[in-house]
C-alpha cells in the first residue's frame, strides 16, 4: 500500500510528532512538497504532505491560518509538517487550532529533520509500494497462465484471480449468459449484469465500462480484439482496483482473449469436419459420415436432430444468430454442426435440445421486436426448420427446410417450422406474387365479361366449383335456374376456351378463385 502519514510519523529518523488531526493519519501520500508560498493551492494536484515553515505566513493570525488551512484542506492537501526552530521555535497555536478546525493532520517537524529526507521517505515507500505492486502482477500473471494453459476451462483462472483482487470475478459469452464465475455465490450476482454486458458487446472490442452499486464496484471488460467482442470478464470489489490487481485483471483479459481466439480457431477446423460431415449426409452416405464425425458429431448423428437453414438480410449476417446457438449448446454440452455458407448457414441440432430451442427464441424475440408488414425482406433472420430427422433423411430435411425458409420468407416471419406447413392448408402458400400475377391472367376474360355488365360468371364459376359441378345445388346457391347455370358455364368454356369436363382445368380455376381472394357465399 502507498505511504500514509501514519507510516511517517512511525518513522524513527524523520522523528515527526503529530499536532492536529491524529485520527487521519490513515490518509495515503502522492507526494512531499515544500512551499513557502502564502497561496500554493494553485500548484496542487491532491494528496501531498505539504512542507512549510512559515517564511511568508502571518502563523500567529488566526483568521489568517483559518483561511489558509481551509484553502488546503478544499484542495485535498494530505498534511502539513510545519518545520520549527527555523522562523518559529514552536508551531503557533493559531495554525494548531485552524488545523484542528478543519481536520487537517499537522505535523511538527524538528530542525534536524531536512524537507529532503522527508521527501527522500516519501518516494521510497511509493517505489516499494509500486515494486510491490509489480512483483504480485507479475506472480498473479503466472498463475493465471498456467490456470489457462491446464486446459480445464475458465473455472480455475477465474479462482485464482477472485484471489488476487479479494473479490469475485465471472466470465460470460456473446449472448451476456454467465458461462462461470468465482467463488460459487458470484453466479447469482454476476447474471443480474447482463443487461451491461450486453450494452459493453455493442462497443468495439476492446471495451470496459464500471458498475457501482451498494453491494460493490464492478467492472466488466471486453474479450477480443475484433469488430464484435468475443466475451465478456466481470471482476466485484468493495473499493477501486490498486495496481497489482488491476495487473491480475489485464493478465486474465489478455489471457481469456487469447483462448477464445484459440477457440475460434479450433472452432474453424470443426466447421469444416462439419461442413464434410453434412455433404456426406446429403449424398447418402450416411456411414461415411459418422465415420469421419467421430466423437466430434457421432453422438448428434445417434439421436433424431433438426435441420435448419438460417439466412439474413443484415449486414451482420447470421453470426448473431450463430453465437445465440452455439452458447446454448455449449451450456448444455449437446454437440452443434454448423456450417456457414456466406449470407446463410446450415445448422444439424439435436431435437428438443437447446440450441433448437435458443433458435426460436431468437426468432420469436426478432417477430415481436420489429412486426413486419412488407415480408421477411425487412428481418435480420430468416429460419426455416426441419422436422425431425435421422442420418438416412438428411437430404430429405434439408429440402424440408428449404421449403420453410422460402415460405417464411414469403409470410414476413422469422421462422417457420415443416410441421407448420404439413399440417396447415395450401392457401397460404399462393400469398406469392407470380402466382396471383397467373390467377388474375387466367381469370381476366371473365371479369371483364361481368364488367360489362352481360352476367355474373365468376360468381357462378366459384358457386359451380364450389358444389362439385352440382347443378342444382349450384344454382339455389346463387338463386337462378339450372339452365341458366349451364347456359353461364358453357359461356365460361367459350371465353376461356378450355373445357370444365378437365379435372386440372377445374383445379387451376378453383386456386386462381382462391389466390385472388374471391369467397363463396358459403364462406360469408
Amino acid at each position: 500500500m502507498p505511504p500514509t502519514l501514519a507510516s511517517l510519523v512511525q518513522h524513527s529518523a524523520l522523528k515527526l510528532t503529530v499536532r492536529a488531526g491524529a485520527d487521519r493519519l490513515d490518509t495515503p501520500v502522492r507526494w512531499a512538497h515544500a512551499s513557502e508560498l502564502a497561496d500554493p493551492v494553485p500548484y496542487m494536484d491532491g494528496g501531498e504532505l505539504l512542507l512549510v515553515t512559515a517564511t511568508n505566513l502571518d502563523a500567529e493570525n488566526a483568521d489568517s491560518m483559518r483561511r489558509y488551512v481551509r484553502r488546503l484542506a478544499g484542495a485535498g492537501v494530505a498534511g502539513v509538517g510545519f518545520a520549527v526552530g527555523v522562523n518559529y521555535e514552536d508551531v503557533p497555536q493559531a495554525l494548531v487550532d485552524a488545523a484542528e478546525e478543519s481536520g487537517l493532520p499537522l505535523l511538527e517537524v524538528p530542525r534536524r529533520t531536512p524537507f529532503l529526507a522527508i521527501s527522500k521517505a516519501v518516494s521510497a515507500a511509493i517505489a516499494a509500494d509500486q515494486y510491490r505492486a509489480v512483483t504480485a502482477g507479475f506472480e498473479a500473471q503466472r498463475e493465471l497462465t498456467k490456470a489457462a494453459l491446464a486446459g480445464d476451462g475458465p473455472a480455475d483462472l477465474l479462482a485464482r484471480l477472485a484471489a488476487h483482487i479479494d473479490g469475485w470475478a465471472a466470465l460470460y459469452d456473446t449472448s451476456g449468459a454467465v458461462l462461470a464465475a468465482a467463488p460459487d455465490w458470484a453466479a447469482r450476482r454476476a447474471a443480474r449484469l447482463t443487461p451491461d454486458v450486453e450494452r459493453l458487446r455493442d462497443r468495439p472490442a476492446p471495451a470496459s465500462i464500471v458498475v457501482a452499486d451498494s453491494e460493490d464496484r464492478v467492472e466488466l471488460q471486453s474479450l477480443g480484439t475484433g469488430r464484435r467482442a468475443r466475451g465478456a470478464l466481470a471482476v466485484g470489489t468493495g473499493a477501486a482496483l490498486g495496481t497489482a490487481e488491476r495487473y491480475a485483471v489485464h493478465s486474465a483479459v489478455a489471457l481469456l482473449t487469447l483462448t477464445t481466439a484459440r477457440s475460434r480457431s479450433l472452432q474453424g477446423a470443426e466447421q469444416r469436419l462439419g461442413a464434410a460431415v453434412l455433404r456426406m449426409l446429403l449424398a447418402g452416405q450416411p456411414d461415411h459420415a459418422r465415420a469421419v464425425a467421430g466423437d466430434l458429431y457421432g453422438g448428434l448423428l445417434d439421436a433424431p436432430f433438426r435441420l435448419l437453414i438460417a439466412e439474413a438480410a443484415a449486414p451482420a449476417g447470421p453470426e448473431p444468430l450463430i453465437e445465440t446457438m452455439e452458447a446454448a449448446a455449449a451450456r448444455s454440452g449437446k454437440a452443434l454442426l454448423l456450417v456457414p455458407e456466406g449470407e446463410r448457414v446450415v445448422v444439424l441440432a439435436a431435437d428438443g435440445g437447446a440450441a433448437v430451442a435458443a433458435c426460436a427464441a431468437y426468432a420469436e424475440a426478432q417477430d415481436d421486436r420489429a412486426p413486419r408488414e412488407g415480408g421477411a425482406e425487412d428481418s435480420d433472420i430468416v429460419v426455416g426448420l426441419s422436422a425431425p430427422a435421422g442420418p438416412i433423411a438428411v437430404s430429405a430435411a434439408y429440402k424440408q427446410a428449404e421449403q420453410a425458409l422460402s415460405v417464411a420468407r414469403r409470410r414476413g416471419r422469422a421462422l417457420v417450422e415443416h410441421e407448420e406447413l404439413a399440417a396447415g392448408s395450401v392457401l397460404p402458400l399462393l400469398a406469392d406474387d407470380a402466382v396471383r400475377a397467373f390467377a388474375d391472367g387466367m381469370l381476366r376474360a371473365l371479369h371483364e365479361h361481368d364488367a360489362k355488365g352481360r352476367g355474373d360468371l365468376v360468381a357462378s364459376l366459384r358457386a359451380w366449383l364450389s358444389r362439385h359441378g352440382q347443378w342444382d345445388a349450384a344454382a339455389a346457391d346463387l338463386g337462378v335456374h339450372r339452365h341458366t347455370l349451364r347456359y353461364r358455364m358453357r359461356r365460361v368454356e367459350e371465353i376461356l376456351g378450355r373445357s370444365l369436363d378437365d379435372p386440372d382445368v377445374r383445379m387451376e380455376l378453383w386456386l386462381a378463385l382462391k389466390a385472388t381472394a374471391a369467397t363463396t357465399p358459403a364462406e360469408d
